[in-house]
């Protein structure tokens, strides 16, 4: 099954036509309207596709303790309850995700990084998201679909790695870390911050603004290109050393893809990113 970070819209149609085991899931979402992402499937999604609330399914309710992997605004839930959701959804290990949205990928890339995180291969995200699709003719279709039986998803070893933010407040500013931060440039520099309670980033870290790796169309620009832009930002820094982070550990995803994309290996998330740092006034806050 493919496991490279991106697939096609015709590639997808592809694997659609060829039987194989698959499971597509719509990510749509829109922080400020989070009923929109589920209106939006209801009007038109990928025939099939399964639907996917970030407040809902990919993160942990708040107050839930142990049940939560991360803190922030968007806390990741425990591998465990992630898991046993994928099990009621219908997925099983020996399927093929493909995930996409029809926000620049700003929301299915945490899908994919937490198939990743729970061991799993086989997933892609749609290059382009559902406007590719429809670009490449796709059909879609509107209303709800059928619920797939449930299966049973077990755990394997993390592909991926997630770092705390007393891991990060410990390797802040040495040659170990390197914290990228996802955020539009103003609320980086602090100048305006309009989802936490303090403004600014945390000290050391660069700024990359997760649009930074589309092209025009909404895809992710080559891999050269890729390449070439996320070692100037490093300017010699270790890409290994890089650690992810964003308003609430969603928008940091498509940064991370992006490396990946550029053959530049797979770094870190601080899933509980600014939301989390912010919250506690013992830890330090540059800005500019």
């Amino acid at each position: 099954m493919p496991t490279s970070p991106l697939i096609s819209a015709a590639a997808l149609r592809t694997l659609l036509d060829s039987g194989a085991p698959l499971m597509v899931f719509d990510c749509s979402f829109d922080l400020m309207q989070p009923t929109a992402g589920a209106q939006h499937y209801a009007q038109a999604h990928i025939p099939g596709a399964v639907y996917v609330h970030l407040e809902h399914d990919l993160s942990a309710p708040h107050g839930t303790g142990d049940q939560a992997a991360s803190g922030g605004r968007h806390p990741l839930p425990s591998r465990e309850r992630f898991a046993a959701w994928l099990g009621r959804t219908g997925f099983s290990n020996a399927m093929q995700a493909v995930v996409y949205d029809r926000n620049g990928v700003n929301y299915c890339g945490r899908l994919w990084w937490m198939l990743k995180w729970a061991g799993h291969e086989a997933v892609s995200v749609l290059d382009g998201g559902l406007q590719a699709w429809e670009a490449a003719g796709g059909a879609v279709r509107a209303g709800p679909e059928a619920a797939p039986p449930s299966a049973l998803f077990q755990l394997h070893p993390p592909r991926r790695t997630l770092a705390s933010a007393q891991q990060v407040l410990e390797r802040l500013q040495q040659a170990s870390q390197t914290v990228v931060d996802a955020r539009a440039a103003p609320r980086y520099r602090g100048e305006v911050e309009p989802l936490d309670p303090v403004a600014g980033h945390i000290p050391g870290a660069l700024n990359r603004p997760f649009q930074s790796n589309m092209d025009a169309e909404g895809r992710f620009k080559p891999a050269e290109v890729l390449r070439a832009e996320w070692e100037a930002l490093l300017a010699g820094r270790a890409p290994e050393s890089v650690v992810h982070q964003c308003g609430s550990g969603v928008s940091a995803l498509p940064n991370l893809l992006a490396m990946e994309i550029a053959g530049l290996g797979k770094t870190t998330l601080f899933a509980g990113s600014w939301s989390e740092w912010c919250r506690d006034p013992q830890r330090p806050v540059a800005r500019g």
